[in-house]
């Protein structure tokens, strides 16, 4: 595909994010930065950069919602803005939808052993959305779909790290645009979110993404643009050894629950040094693992009060 990368900082520890103008049919820009004047001025000159103006661009696709991709779609206000059903609630950032976010949290928290300190420490954080774009969606993707303007460019549904997460895979080459769901240098977050449906139980963030990994390595994929560093050409290896790799991180948390604990309890052991600082992260890591190992037969857990607790199997 005739495509351009276009390299934005971000105020995250991930540090710089991909975005990539493609020209077909249409002008269409994959993702687009934090909301940072330092991300505006990466993303225009980018887009210079490929012999375009900011006005030029016609659609605006996400990946996923998250802020780092997803906070410039509204540099764009005469492009259609287009992604998974999911981000459109970012978007909006209705009073429902705010309240139902920190809801979901609060009582995700408790169920972990979280103490109310921390609670109060996540939730801030987790308020924190000026990063956001608030520009609503104009079309919804969803697998199966092909991106409008790129004919043979398929959209495919890979939850994981996001709720949101789409990767778009060329019929022809191969190639893939693919977010965050395959980085070249780092294994991505499975982050624990609220059910797309604003109902319901808490996805298991991990399991979906190693499902999604194994989908992805299963499309022959011959390269990924990836959301963050450098390409990845050796997809189906790299999978393989990013699932071997979580397999036995699982295995060591399993030692650690020789008797029943908290998810909290377990990430003080696991990141000792660090969960202080990055609680919301380090609690999605844990809470995925022992999901892995649960539904491996690895483990089990019962709720005492208000809390679960998992126990080796």
């Amino acid at each position: 595909m005739e495509l351009h990368k276009i390299i934005i900082p971000t105020p995250y520890a991930v540090g710089d994010v991909n975005a990539f103008l493609v020209k077909g049919d249409a002008l269409t820009l994959f993702d687009a930065g934090p909301k940072t004047e330092e991300a505006y001025e990466a993303l225009k000159w980018g887009i210079r950069a490929a012999g375009y103006d900011m006005k030029d661009i016609e659609q605006v696709v996400l990946t996923h919602h998250h802020p780092d991709h997803a906070g410039w779609v509204d540099a764009f206000p005469d492009a259609a803005v287009l992604g998974h059903k999911y981000v459109d609630h970012w978007m909006r950032q209705t009073d429902d939808f705010l309240k139902y976010h920190t809801k979901f949290y609060i009582q995700q928290l408790i169920l972990e052993g979280v103490p109310q300190n921390y609670i109060d420490q996540i939730i801030k954080v987790r308020g924190e959305i000026e990063l956001f774009g608030t520009t609503p969606l104009t079309q919804f993707l969803a697998e199966g779909d092909e991106v409008p303007g790129h004919p043979g460019l398929q959209v495919y549904e890979t939850p994981g790290h996001a709720q949101s997460h789409l990767i778009f895979v060329e019929d022809g080459t191969r190639e893939c645009i693919g977010g965050d769901l395959l980085l070249e240098k780092v294994s991505s977050n499975p982050l624990v979110e609220p059910p797309f449906e604003l109902a319901g139980e808490r996805p298991k963030s991990l399991l979906q993404y190693n499902a999604s990994l194994k989908k992805l390595s299963d499309l022959n994929v011959s390269k990924v643009y990836t959301g963050h560093g450098d390409e990845v050409y050796n997809v189906s290896e790299l999978v393989q050894e990013r699932l071997e790799r979580q397999a036995q991180r699982a295995l060591k948390v399993r030692e650690m629950i020789q008797e029943p604990k908290s998810v909290f309890e377990v990430t003080q052991q696991l990141f000792a040094k660090i969960y202080t600082r990055q609680p919301g992260l380090t609690l999605s890591e844990t809470l995925g693992q022992l999901d892995y190992l649960v539904d491996e037969n690895l483990a089990t857990y019962e709720k005492s009060g208000d809390v679960y607790y998992y126990q080796k199997a």
